[in-house]
């Protein structure tokens, strides 16, 4: 072994389809870079696997930049790992230890069916996104921005509610499985601008309904969504999602 590198025992569920059982499978993994990311290293065990004719552990990657929230990994027991405010791809194997166990399981939620192995099906986060993440305008010309003047605190707390990758962190994390932090984050980064005022109360009322309609579970305030996601969402969306709500069913 190289200087430096690391020995692990990875415990990873391994399930062919969501119609199967599934179990944890013992893997060992020699020789590991601590500058490896969590992927990398996975990378490196896939290619082992495959040498052997044995079948490779399917996992959700793309952009590997903390950008795209594919890499949906609950390892250890916690969402993307044991870092605060990082995604799974920037994790990297100097979190762990030389001769550490490490469990590595899917998304946990009635509402994000494995696919395989550590595979989710979370689409039904883009069908909530379709009911009302979206403003219409019409099209043509930008207008200039000074046109339209926002407050900067409302415009900072809209952005900060944007930056959500809809990985769903929030959900696997929750004891609920709840989908409130996700769906409040799309609400509020329009909730807060003028554009997205026009269509508030329809938004608002169908996005929750359908997120109801997919199974997810009831928010009750323990916080892990927030601490666990990678971009730092505040609970405050949640309290300003219940308040648009609120408006809007009184509007009826």
């Amino acid at each position: 072994m190289s200087h430096g590198n690391m020995n692990l025992t990875l415990k990873i569920w391994r399930q062919n389809s969501g119609k199967e059982p599934g179990q944890l499978v013992t893997y060992p993994v020699k020789d590991i870079s601590p500058d490896m990311s969590f992927l990398e290293m996975f990378d490196v065990l896939n290619e082992q696997l495959v040498s052997k004719n044995e079948n490779p552990i399917v996992f959700d990657h793309d952009c590997r930049e903390g950008i795209c929230g594919m890499c949906s990994m609950v390892i250890n027991g916690r969402a993307h790992g044991p870092k605060t405010g990082i995604t799974t791809c920037q994790l990297h194997m100097r979190s762990f230890k030389d001769g550490d166990t490490i469990v590595v399981e899917p998304w946990r939620a009635q509402a994000f069916p494995v696919i395989k192995d550590l595979t989710v099906d979370r689409s039904a986060f883009e069908r909530i996104q379709a009911k009302g993440g979206f403003v219409s305008v019409n099209t043509g010309t930008a207008q200039d921005a000074n046109c339209l003047p926002i407050p900067k605190d409302d415009a900072d707390a809209s952005f900060n509610a944007a930056a959500c990758i809809g990985c769903g962190a929030c959900v696997a994390t929750c004891k609920n499985a709840s989908a409130m932090l996700f769906v409040a984050a799309k609400v509020s980064q329009f909730a807060l601008l003028p554009q997205g005022r026009v269509e508030a109360t329809a938004r608002v009322k169908n996005m929750v309904a359908q997120m109801d309609a997919e199974g997810f579970g009831s928010c009750t305030n323990t916080g892990a969504c927030e601490v666990e996601c990678p971009k730092g969402i505040s609970l405050e969306n949640i309290a300003r999602m219940n308040r648009e709500f609120l408006v809007a069913n009184c509007k009826d």
